[in-house]
């Protein structure tokens, strides 16, 4: 496993540990304010969102969208890495907040 630099973002510090291809990451948040720091004082320490890659952010989310999924993110915003990400509503997910990113 090593180490993958990271930018910060949300509020949140950010560091990657990678074994081969699988990202994982753990945040730290550092702002009271952030997304991060909010769920963890509602529901403690865990996990936050699994992310998923996708080839086509844009054409997932119309197709998400078509198949009745709960969108937060209407349209792709500036996530960490400056990659372009979208958030799924954990209700229409089973309850877990799932993220799609651009390659």
């Amino acid at each position: 496993m090593r180490e993958v630099e990271l930018d910060d973002a949300d509020g949140a510090k950010i560091v990657g540990l990678s074994a081969g291809e699988p990202l994982v990451e753990l945040l730290e948040a550092d702002d009271p304010g952030s997304p991060i720091a909010k769920f963890v004082a509602k529901r403690g320490a865990g996990i936050h969102h699994i992310c998923f890659s996708v080839d086509d952010l844009d054409a997932t989310l119309e197709r998400c969208r078509r198949a009745g999924i709960e969108l937060i993110d209407e349209r792709p915003r500036v996530g960490a890495e400056g990659k372009r990400i979208a958030f799924l509503h954990p209700r229409s997910t089973g309850g877990v907040l799932v993220e799609l990113s651009d390659h």
